[in-house]
């Protein structure tokens, strides 16, 4: 396992307490010692959380005036809304950290921060949204479950949350793309094209194998992961491919089978999309950061009026 190293001014003995409160299981809070490492560590992790809650709005908001009908239309809007709302848990979690609001957006808008890599793939149909919420929601609570016993406090309790409403989510779209699946040969058809196209990236999203991960090591030490990317990937096609085909869909991978113990094992990952979606190259990242921007700059007169109000004297606010 990773050994940490000591910043400046921090002791072996303050490392060896702070370990000893891990193994122990008890939440670090905001106000307790922490190293250095561990305090950046976290608010990488938990401000790219963010932003992916945040950029991850763009790809299904882009269909709420194209919803088939009313009752859809009001189930996306009412998750999109979540979704802002899982971002502002999150950004205030990392804020506990000593990074500001200010700090973690302009990393994002410039680039700097990275984002989950799923939200750099276009919806191109209305099965998009069901599959994203069946698949993308699906690897998500998998990884925040893990993430809701976590050792630092405000992470944790933010993912108890969060996970609530993603798991609303997932059966959300787990019924849309089963309703189609049964239904016409049009449905069924737009039904596995969204799954050849989202199988993938969904299992991509859980991050590159650990021995490739250079931050896995001392995140599980610190107690922030408690499974490896390739455990929590396993848990989820152990799930989601007997229901995949129990819907009548075809898993875009012909190597996939199910061993003697009934895992279900995939066939090789595109690790080279991966990186290079990561590294901005994917289909829809230009766009992605051209769209926060742009909403960034036309919410400035916002920020300036609640930045305005705050700062009246008595007499204006006696008015």
């Amino acid at each position: 396992m990773t050994k940490p190293i000591l910043a400046p001014g921090e002791t072996q003995e303050q490392l060896d307490a702070f370990e000893a409160r891990i193994q122990r299981g008890e939440k670090i809070e905001a106000n307790d010692w922490m190293p250095a490492e561990y305090r950046r560590q976290l608010i990488r992790m938990i401000s790219q959380h963010a932003h992916s809650e945040v950029v991850g709005m763009l790809p299904e908001g882009a269909w709420i005036t194209r919803a088939p009908s009313l009752k859809r239309k009001t189930i996306l809007i009412a998750k999109v809304q979540d979704e802002a709302g899982h971002g502002q848990y999150l950004y205030h979690a990392a804020e506990t950290l000593g990074i500001s609001r200010e700090e973690m957006v302009d990393a994002l808008l410039s680039g700097k921060a990275k984002y989950s890599s799923i939200f750099n793939y276009p919806t191109l149909t209305w099965a998009d949204i069901g599959m994203i919420g069946w698949l993308v929601d699906g690897a998500a609570i998998k990884n925040q479950t893990m993430l809701a016993g976590c050792s630092y406090g405000p992470y944790s309790r933010a993912m108890v949350r969060i996970c609530s409403e993603e798991t609303f989510h997932h059966k959300q779209g787990k019924e849309m793309i089963v309703m189609y699946a049964q239904g016409t040969p049009e449905q069924r058809a737009m039904a596995q094209d969204a799954l050849n196209r989202w199988w993938w990236p969904a299992m991509m999203m859980l991050g590159p194998h650990d021995a490739d991960s250079p931050n896995s090591g001392v995140l599980t030490r610190w107690g922030v992961k408690l499974k490896s990317n390739d455990e929590v990937r396993q848990e989820f096609i152990n799930e989601h491919v007997p229901e995949l085909l129990e819907a009548g869909l075809t898993i875009p991978d012909p190597d996939l089978y199910q061993d003697e113990n009934g895992d279900w094992k995939h066939g090789p990952i595109n690790w080279d999309e991966f990186w290079s979606v990561v590294k901005g190259h994917g289909q829809m990242n230009r766009q992605r950061l051209e769209a926060r921007n742009a909403a960034h700059d036309e919410g400035a007169w916002v920020r300036e009026a609640l930045e305005a109000y705050m700062n009246r004297t008595p007499a204006q606010a006696a008015d």
